[in-house]
């Protein structure tokens, strides 16, 4: 039973000198879910709400607090400063450590290339988003100030376009969210992992995000596809354009799409230039798993790799041996290597303080929403200012009718107090335009300046009945938005970077020529686990690491092209060839098939094939005697199919499997002792996979097939007691006698 809630124990602790201390310590039992709310949960929030996840204006906390930062420091116009001063500033914003801040930082300047709008314009060493170990210099050396985009983040942020809040010690004020004129969250990517859930937000072009935000002002169902046409990466790069599953992220905001690595061939020198790389890899990486194919011999084309990167930009230069077609090399490295990857999209974001998954319509929607809110503030804080204005001009206008009455009671007032209530009552006005009559200086206290000041009150009165009339009318948001869009567009729009490669499907490439072969050996468990172990690797050693009560079913030599089919107990088989699985050792357990073939719930593997060519058949033996025999043929295809149904017939129970290139004789053992031998000539082939076969074996009344086995030569004395010349056939018992040591009954 649980503890009760709220119980203490008390313990005792001895001393060094054998005392004993009352309530040394007190232990409180209390429920797992109690601690897990009252401990657990505030964390998990503060960093979904706080930390890891962006909200409709495209920032993070971070990255919010640091631009604010660097716009009250008047780094828009003012010249860099040093990267250490904004970082020290910041702290006032963000308690964090300095070199989390200024990792931050990092991320957002234009020498890092980790955005397609860099948000920081910088000066010095800051790594390279490409690079995993070009380290970023110290603040103390660097220097920043903000790019010119920026005056779209904070256009009319002191116009209450948008809630401020206390800082964490109530110090200072800052913004909830800044008011951005264009959908940042879709122009610069950001990730961001949670506790329970993620966010990955890849890229746009700014023009296409911006047209589609226009469109969609003007028609919520717009096709989004007509204007966006695919992500966007600052490393450039190709995406293997599939508009099908681009318009799926677009719609439900989850989803992966390729991209593939730009090259040049150098055939002067006989060498490969690798210019740009997807956003997901880096060059040591790209380095690293080359090597290991390399020394692992699945490819031999290549004769030296080296990093060439320098100020003018990456180049990964590949040397390749004599006679090797360079293109195709590209093509196997795609396939084996992060020069194409994927990037899976996860459009997770904040929207007033709740994490939502969401399509790019609803992202727009809402930044939309966020923007047309932003606008009307603005104009509402305007029309706030202007109609202050006009009622102290209102007031400037009464004293123009007799500036002489005015003067009159000012000098006839014995006490200062008295004068604005004296003005209140001589011109029929109130406290504030008397104040702002009082505080005219004496030199201005003429017929021409209040003339002049007084000429504004008709451009006033538009100015407001145009206010009111925006605040009024949602279309006149709309245009305002619409015309800041087009300016944005005009002033900071840039060719596309990542182009599109279209008519590339993942069954352009043969398997066959792609994946070098060599001999290797293959082994399945029990269990379900699956090693290729290579011969050397083998003499090595040959101890196979198991899990408990785990075995090695199957054991065969073949090599690395060869195809795999593993048949499940839920009679369909799943295929694969060699060279899809990575070479391994006999110190691990190895893949797990289950998982790495994607098999339904519940389903497992029972029998493993080899065949480089699908000639010869299959043999399935069932509980009642039936045998079918299917052409291995059958289980070809011309596609790259995965997964086949209907590999064997289900309606009676499994109890073997043989896979025969020529024909053999076979053992069947049923249940009741007896034996059959016969010849797989005997049965004809069928090519229907499914098929039930033949009845075999006769068997007596509540007896079955127990084993399926093929026959060696000299395993059994008098086979002809056992062998059938027609079938069905009962079989005989065996005598202790004539038998093999493996039949000893």
């Amino acid at each position: 039973m649980p503890p009760k809630k709220g119980k203490e124990r008390q313990s005792t602790k001895p001393t060094g000198d054998g005392a004993h201390i009352e309530n040394a310590g007190i232990v409180q039992d209390q429920p797992i879910t109690q601690t897990l709310e009252t401990n657990y949960m505030p964390y998990a929030m503060s960093v979904i709400l706080s930390r890891a996840l962006p909200e409709i204006d495209g920032f993070k906390p971070s990255h919010r607090k640091l631009l604010y930062t660097m716009y009250t420091m008047g780094l828009i116009k003012k010249d860099k400063i040093k990267s250490a001063n904004v970082v020290g500033r910041t702290m006032q914003l963000n308690p964090h450590g300095d070199q989390a801040i200024y990792a931050t930082m990092v991320r957002m300047t234009r020498g890092n290339e980790a955005l397609l709008h860099p948000f920081v314009d910088s000066k010095g060493n800051f790594g390279k988003a490409y690079s995993r170990d070009m380290a970023f210099a110290a603040p103390r050396y660097t220097e920043v100030k903000l790019e010119q985009i920026c005056t779209q983040i904070f256009q009319d942020i002191d116009k209450n376009t948008v809630e401020f809040v206390d800082n964490y010690d109530g110090s200072m004020k800052e913004p909830v969210l800044l008011p951005v004129t264009f959908p940042t969250i879709l122009v610069n990517s950001t990730t961001g992992i949670a506790v329970g859930m993620a966010s990955s937000i890849c890229s746009f072009n700014l023009e296409e995000v911006c047209l589609t935000t226009i469109e969609l002002l003007k028609n919520p169902k717009h096709n989004i596809s007509d204007t966006l046409i695919a992500p966007d990466f600052p490393g450039g790069g190709y995406i293997l354009y599939n508009r099908d599953e681009l318009d799926r992220i677009y719609e439900s905001g989850r989803g992966s799409f390729r991209v593939r690595a730009r090259y040049n061939v150098d055939r002067k020198n006989n060498c490969i230039e690798i210019t740009q790389i997807p956003p997901t890899t880096t060059v040591e990486a790209i380095i690293d798993k080359v090597a290991d194919l390399i020394k692992i011999g699945k490819i031999r084309e290549i004769s030296d790799m080296r990093d060439e990167t320098d100020l003018s930009g990456l180049k990964l230069a590949i040397d390749i041996k004599r006679g090797v077609d360079a293109d195709k090399l590209m093509q196997k490295l795609f396939k084996m290597t992060p020069l194409e990857d994927s990037f899976a999209c996860n459009f997770n974001v904040l929207v007033n303080g709740y994490p939502k998954v969401l399509g790019i319509r609803e992202i727009i929607m809402e930044w939309n929403s966020f923007r047309m809110d932003c606008v009307k503030r603005k104009t509402a804080f305007d029309l706030q200012k202007k109609q202050e204005k006009l009622h102290l001009l209102r007031g400037l206008e009464k004293i123009l009718l007799d500036i002489d009455k005015a003067v009159k009671i000012v000098r006839e007032t014995d006490e200062e107090a008295e004068v604005i209530p004296n003005l209140m009552i001589g011109f029929g006005i109130d406290k504030t335009q008397a104040e702002y009559v009082a505080e005219i200086r004496l030199r201005q206290l003429n017929r021409e300046y209040i003339l002049n000041r007084t000429k504004e009150i008709d451009s006033l009165v538009e100015e407001i009945a145009d206010m009111q009339d925006i605040l009024a009318n949602e279309s006149r948001v709309k245009k305002i938005i619409i015309s800041e869009l087009r300016q944005v567009i005009k002033e900071f729009k840039k060719p596309r970077q990542t182009l599109l490669l279209e008519g590339v499907s993942d069954d352009d490439d043969n398997d066959e020529e792609e994946s070098p072969n060599y001999a290797v050996n293959y082994f399945f468990s029990k269990e379900g686990y699956f090693k290729k172990i290579t011969p050397q690797s083998l003499r090595m050693s040959n101890v196979q690491k198991l899990k408990d009560g785990d075995e090695i079913l199957f054991q065969i030599e073949g090599e690395n092209n060869d195809h795999l089919l593993f048949f499940t107990d839920k009679g369909q088989v799943y295929k694969a060839q060699g060279g899809d699985f990575d070479d391994t050792k006999a110190s691990v357990l190895g893949d797990y098939l289950p998982a790495r073939l994607g098999m339904d719930d519940g389903e497992t593997p029972i029998y493993m094939a080899v065949t480089k060519d699908y000639k010869g058949f299959m043999l399935f033996a069932f509980a009642g005697g039936k045998v079918a025999k299917v052409d291995l043929a059958a289980y070809e295809t011309k596609t790259k199919r995965r997964k086949l149904t209907g590999a064997y017939s289900v309606k009676d129970r499994l109890t073997g499997i043989l896979c025969c290139k020529d024909e053999t004789d076979v053992i069947m053992t049923a249940s009741s002792g007896r034996i059959l031998i016969i010849g797989t000539a005997q049965l004809s082939v069928k090519t229907t996979r499914d098929t039930q076969g033949v009845a075999v074996m006769n068997l007596k009344k509540g007896a079955h097939v127990s084993e399926v086995r093929v026959l060696t030569a000299g395993e059994m004395e008098n086979e002809h007691r056992f062998r059938a010349k027609n079938l069905p056939a009962t079989g005989a018992y065996p005598k202790e006698e004539g038998m093999g040591e493996q039949l000893t009954l």
